[in-house]
Formats: C-alpha cells, sequence, structure tokens
C-alpha cells in the first residue's frame, strides 16, 4: 500500500474525470476502483479493480469497509428516465451504506445550475438532483463539486471542437456567441477534488477555470491557436437546439440539444475555484498542444 487513506472511487477510472483522479490520489492512497469494465491504469499494488455496474450493487457495505473517502464520478451524459433511474437508485444506495457504515468523507462530483426548463424536466439534470439532495440531507461530512466545461486530451467537447475546425475550416456559432465559458483543466478539478475531500465543512461548490470567456472569444483562440481566420456559420439559438435535435435522431453523439440550451443560457461562466497554493491552468497552452497534434506533419514548427 502506498499511503494510508483507502479511496472508492465510483464509476472508475477509464473517463475524463476518472483517470485524472487516479493519477492525483494513487501517489498516496489505496483505491478501490468500482465500474464494469477495467481499464490500462487501473493496476499495480495501489488500485483494486472492481467489477460492478453501480446501478445493479445491491449492497455496499462490503467495499465501504476501512474507507476514508467516496468519491463518485458515476453519470451518464444523455438519457431518458428509464436509463438513469437505476443509475440514481444505486447512487442512493451507495448514501444510504455510507451513512450506515460512517464514512467520513464523500465527494460527490456533480453538474452547474442549468436554466430552469431542464433542472424540472430533463432526466440528466432531475435526477442528478436527486442524488444532490439526498447527500445534503444524509448528514455524512461531504462536498458537492459542480465543475464547468473541462479540457484534457481526448475530452468530448474542446478536442472535438478543434477536429472540427482543423477538419473543414469553419465552424458553427450559436446565436452571437457572447455568453461566456470558463474551462477548467481536468487535472485541476483533480487537484480540487483532492482539497475538498480534506476539507471539513460540507458544503456544494461551482467550479471554474482561471478566466471566464465570451463563447466566440474561446473559439477565435481555437482558429488562432492552428493558424486559420476564424470562420463561421452562423445558427440561431433555436436552429442550433433543433440542429442538435436533428444529430440526436440520427444517432450522433457530437453534440446534444441540451448541452445547446445549457451553454447559450450563459450560465457556465463560473468564478474559478481559489485555494489550491497553485494557479488553474489557462487552456490557451492546451489549444496550441492540441493544435500542434492536429496539424500536418510539415506544419507543425
Amino acid at each position: 500500500m502506498s499511503g494510508s487513506r483507502r479511496v472508492l472511487l465510483v464509476g472508475g477510472g477509464g473517463g475524463l474525470v476518472g483517470r485524472h483522479l487516479l493519477a492525483e490520489f494513487r501517489r498516496d492512497s489505496k483505491i478501490t476502483s468500482v465500474h464494469r469494465t477495467p481499464v490500462r491504469d487501473e493496476t499495480g499494488p495501489d488500485v483494486e479493480f472492481h467489477r460492478g455496474d453501480v446501478a445493479e450493487i445491491p449492497d455496499w457495505r462490503p467495499l465501504l469497509q476501512g474507507v476514508d473517502l467516496v468519491v463518485n464520478v458515476a453519470w451518464y451524459r444523455t438519457g431518458s428516465t428509464r436509463r438513469f433511474r437505476p443509475l440514481t437508485d444505486g447512487l442512493l444506495r451507495l448514501v444510504a451504506a455510507a451513512v450506515e457504515s460512517g464514512t467520513p468523507r464523500f465527494v460527490h462530483i456533480s453538474v452547474p445550475d442549468a436554466p430552469m426548463r431542464l433542472e424540472r424536466s430533463l432526466p440528466y439534470m432531475v435526477l442528478k438532483r436527486e442524488v444532490d439532495r439526498a447527500i445534503e440531507r444524509s448528514g455524512l461530512s461531504y462536498s458537492i463539486v459542480r465543475p464547468t466545461m473541462l479540457f484534457a486530451p481526448h475530452d468530448k467537447l474542446v478536442t472535438v471542437m478543434m477536429r472540427t475546425i482543423a477538419r473543414y475550416h469553419r465552424f458553427p456559432m450559436f446565436g452571437t456567441g457572447g455568453y461566456h465559458i470558463s474551462p477548467l483543466a481536468a487535472q485541476d478539478l483533480a487537484r480540487i477534488v483532492r482539497r475538498e475531500s480534506e476539507a471539513a465543512p460540507s458544503r456544494t461548490v461551482a467550479v471554474g477555470g482561471p478566466r471566464r470567456w465570451e463563447y466566440r472569444e474561446l473559439t477565435d483562440a481555437m482558429f488562432a491557436a492552428l493558424r486559420l481566420p476564424p470562420r463561421y456559420f452562423s445558427l440561431s439559438e433555436a436552429g442550433a437546439i433543433r440542429l442538435a435535435r436533428l444529430l440526436e435522431a440520427v444517432g450522433s453523439s457530437l453534440l446534444y440539444a441540451y448541452e445547446v440550451e445549457w451553454l447559450v443560457s450563459d450560465m457556465l461562466g463560473l468564478p474559478p475555484y481559489e485555494g489550491l497554493g497553485e494557479p488553474l491552468r489557462p487552456v490557451e497552452p492546451f489549444l496550441s498542444e492540441e493544435a500542434a497534434r492536429l496539424r500536418p506533419a510539415g506544419e507543425r514548427r
């Protein structure tokens, strides 16, 4: 064992957030990683993979024995109530078992506030809030962390946007692009989770990166990183939502309608997290690195 703390990572280390949490905590903790399929990084004396579907684990108590910290990252990007309900119930069983087991600290990765229509009707949001409320009412020592847009190699947003620009030399612009976003490095989110795991007061914290960008300003920076002039084809906000719905209907996971609605609501430009001791990573170097990977070999210098 590399350290004295025992961490139960629910949702596993294969996703964008999970793999950065593994890297952050394995230095001084023994991790049990719970999800369906192991990944390469879930090996070694500091990580124990436990095969299990969060939605189907009937009794969490054996997994919680001796655990000092639970970190939950399990959630889906999209789906109906039929998909989200079993996952929600599995997480509610986890919360109840953590209370019964006397788990010292519980950190839950949630999502920022969204437009009220989504909060009231979108299963992704409605059931996420059900888990949030259960944790808040549980009596556990907890932190609910609500990060904005994340960036890291192979993320589902920034790198996809960069690849689209590199391929087509154009990009859709929803409305004026005057709404805001504050990109946060996934590596910094892992550092934030560590700090929140050690904080005594229970709280819910919204987490943004170091700079609040206008969306169009950020996409202009992507074009610049790729050494391309910014060129857009404009869509109204309503038209962008219709386009996303069409993509969903044909089975595309490129963009979901709720993501467009959330973005243009101007609710994702969250303030920077404070208290890490080291500065949060700006997105600009990442854009340059990603652009260098995307440019043809002869243009990379």
